[in-house]
């Protein structure tokens, strides 16, 4: 039998509890910290949306004990957030808990209700039309574009793929793979014909922008998240550059314009190396 009183909450619960305590500590108008007290909603953001992102890295590495931190760093960012929101009487924390399982709950109908599903895809699509629900229901307005409720903060190319699945679920999508293909083809052209023609700025950057989303397509197309593509990219990059300083340091010499030829050579190298 447990020696813990019957009437005690589970473990899991005090933990969130003490969370929430201190949070509330901190933002203690008498004995919290003057800079948690001095933050708002805003100027939080950034540290928010930073910890996305190193949370990204660490399920991108692997690393568990990583994650396990960066995902605490998380939910201290939601906590704060919620009492920011208590003290505004707008909400709290319990709210926000309730809103995620409702939301779950009636978005899988398929596992808490009665509704069948033959496929993940069919799952995907009671998603949506769910969401588009949703939405408009929430606006209490006549829906005006499949496009709404793409957040503008997200990052260009995560918020161009979700724009173009919403387009392509109603049918405006190219063809297949070739024909997105194609595109990259015709607007790297026009980023060309610009160039040569010695186009201004706002032209040079629009024909830029289309090229950069048609390749956000392709890798749609191909069921490749071009977010993560890029940042795997970046980290080839930044790994292989290293390298090729690492070789340069070990030949007594250091980066510069005057040894591109040598740092060209080490970077074929680095590449069959990392390949």
């Amino acid at each position: 039998m447990s020696n813990s009183p019957s009437n005690q909450p589970p473990e899991d619960i005090r933990r969130i509890e003490a969370l929430l305590q201190i949070v509330a500590r901190l933002r203690d108008p008498q004995r919290g910290c003057p800079w948690d007290l001095k933050q708002t909603m805003r100027s939080i953001l950034p540290f928010t949306l930073e910890e996305a992102y190193e949370v990204a890295e660490a399920i991108e590495n692997d690393d568990m004990p990583e994650l396990r931190e960066e995902l605490g760093d998380l939910l201290f960012q939601v906590a704060i957030y919620a009492r920011m929101a208590e003290e505004r009487e707008a909400f709290s924390f319990e709210d926000v808990i309730e809103a995620i399982c409702d939301k779950m709950i009636r978005r899988h109908p398929h596992v808490f209700g009665d509704v069948r599903v033959e496929s993940e895809a069919e799952v995907r699509a009671n998603w949506e039309r769910m969401k588009a629900d949703e939405r408009e229901a929430k606006h209490e307005r006549p829906h005006i574009s499949v496009l709404d409720g793409v957040a503008e903060a997200l990052p260009a190319l995560v918020r161009a793929e979700k724009l173009q699945k919403r387009a392509a679920n109603v049918g405006f999508d190219l063809d297949d793979l070739n024909h997105a293909v194609e595109k990259i083809h015709e607007e790297l052209r026009e980023c060309e014909e610009t160039f040569a023609a010695h186009a201004d700025p706002t032209e040079r950057v629009h024909e830029l922008g289309d090229l950069l989303f048609s390749c956000v397509n392709l890798a749609r197309h191909l069921g490749v998240d071009a977010e993560q593509a890029l940042r795997a990219a970046n980290h080839r990059f930044e790994r292989r550059f290293q390298r090729i300083e690492v070789c340069l340091r070990a030949a007594g010499q250091v980066p510069a314009r005057s040894q591109r030829a040598e740092m060209d050579r080490l970077w074929e190298i680095v590449k069959q190396e990392q390949h």
